[in-house]
């Protein structure tokens, strides 16, 4: 039997032995391709930290993460790196640490500041494709990120839990941008912003079945979120990259849009017109406006 240090010494060694069972539905060449693969996730809370887990055991070799946040007791119930000694520990470091105890040979560079204009493109440096898992209320910082992979002419990916499912979409550096198919632009008010944002990602609104709206909290910018969401998500968004890497078929990229539940075992796929100007989106964010608005 070989020993375990051996393997974490010879990098060759290592890979060949820990990804093997990824053969035959990948090649070996494109193994080695992942291997050489650089994924930039910013957020490393409930969605991000899978994101990144499940990329590290697909064999991705280099990563950029970013979250500036840490740990506390409300993220113990979905969030990959939250243990009780983890608490107020920075997201992004402690998933560092995870993913080098998975595979000690990646290349992690961790930004545990956060992301802002001054070090997006460092951030964003030889990355592949950006991978969206900041939180849903960070509408500013999200359309930072994607204007930075826009301007990189790198594929952007954002996938988010609703309820019991997920909302997929995937921008094409060359197609229908994040601001416009989300219609947000620097004169609206955050509240139309998010409100704008919610209403573009799930278009086909599943999760609105069963979801209590009135434990949404704009001001606080808290909601409901469920673990098993929070792995969908992962699982969508890890298909999508593996295909955007390795060529494999041609994402379909925004307008369309993809939402799965598995809980009402619904799977609704389609092409927004217009995106958010869409008169039926139109209809929903005026809807969602006034019943967010404070109340004079």
């Amino acid at each position: 039997m070989q020993d375990n240090n051996s393997y974490i010494n010879d990098n060759n060694l290592f890979y060949e032995k820990a990804f093997n069972r990824n053969i035959g539905l990948l090649t070996e060449e494109e193994q080695n391709k992942l291997r050489d693969t650089k994924v930039a996730i910013v957020g490393m809370g409930g969605v991000g930290g899978f994101h990144l887990i499940s990329l590290v055991r697909l064999g991705i070799g280099k990563f950029s993460i970013a979250d500036m946040d840490t740990y506390e007791l409300a993220n113990i119930q979905r969030q990959c790196g939250a243990f009780m000694d983890t608490l107020g520990e920075n997201k992004s470091e402690v998933m560092r640490k995870i993913a080098l105890s998975i595979n000690p040979h990646l290349e992690i560079k961790s930004f545990n500041s956060g992301i802002f204009s001054e070090n997006v493109s460092e951030f964003m440096a030889d990355a592949d494709v950006l991978i969206d898992g900041i939180d849903f209320f960070s509408i500013n910082e999200r359309r930072l990120m994607f204007k930075e992979a826009r301007d990189k002419g790198i594929y952007a990916v954002t996938a988010g839990p609703l309820g019991f499912s997920s909302a997929m979409l995937v921008f094409s550096p060359d197609g229908m941008s994040f601001d416009e198919y989300f219609d947000i632009n620097d004169d609206m008010t955050y509240l139309e912003k998010i409100v704008a944002f919610g209403v573009g990602l799930a278009p086909a609104s599943l999760h609105m079945n069963y979801l209590d709206l009135n434990k949404v909290d704009l001001n606080s910018k808290k909601g409901p979120s469920l673990v098993s969401a929070c792995n969908l998500c992962s699982s969508l968004v890890l298909t999508e990259i593996m295909k955007i890497i390795l060529n494999k078929k041609k994402p379909k990229s925004a307008p369309n849009y993809i939402q799965f539940d598995p809980f009402l075992q619904k799977l609704k796929k389609g092409y927004l017109l217009g995106g958010n100007r869409n008169i039926i989106q139109k209809i929903k964010r005026w809807y969602l406006l006034k019943k967010f608005s404070p109340k004079k």
